[in-house]
């Protein structure tokens, strides 16, 4: 059975991308602990991330670093927190968290978004990727 993830990517169900190439896909978090909080996922299904092969892995991280940065260039904050936590959907995920103070990294405090700020944010990373 497909992943939630693996139904992202193949359109099945909406997402607000900001990059994809062959391997991999990010798309803005729907309940963003900050705004600009991205996943990066890689198209293979695979549950834990040291389970991906190498190359993968590694392939994962340079995706996860160039979307990063572009979310530096889009959101004004501190820096570009990272976190895999894994237990919320089988499917290996990177979390990208513009910061400006801990609490957008402890999964509790959660911003509001309207569908219109989630696509013109979409829209301003993908331009600085």
């Amino acid at each position: 059975m497909s992943t939630l993830f693996t139904k992202i990517i193949n359109g099945e169900i909406p997402s607000h991308k900001v990059a994809e190439d062959e391997k991999f896909y990010a798309f803005l978090d729907i309940n963003p602990n900050a705004k600009g909080h991205t996943l990066c996922i890689p198209k293979k299904e695979e549950d834990k991330i040291f389970d991906l092969d190498e190359e993968t892995y590694m392939g994962l991280m340079r995706f996860s670093r160039m979307v990063a940065k572009a979310l530096e260039k889009s959101i004004k904050c501190k820096r570009v927190g990272v976190a895999v936590v894994g237990l919320e959907v089988p499917h290996v995920h990177v979390h990208l968290i513009p910061l400006n103070d801990m609490k957008e990294m402890t999964f509790q405090y959660k911003e509001s978004m309207t569908a219109a700020e989630f696509e013109e944010l979409a829209a301003t990373i993908q331009s600085n990727l």
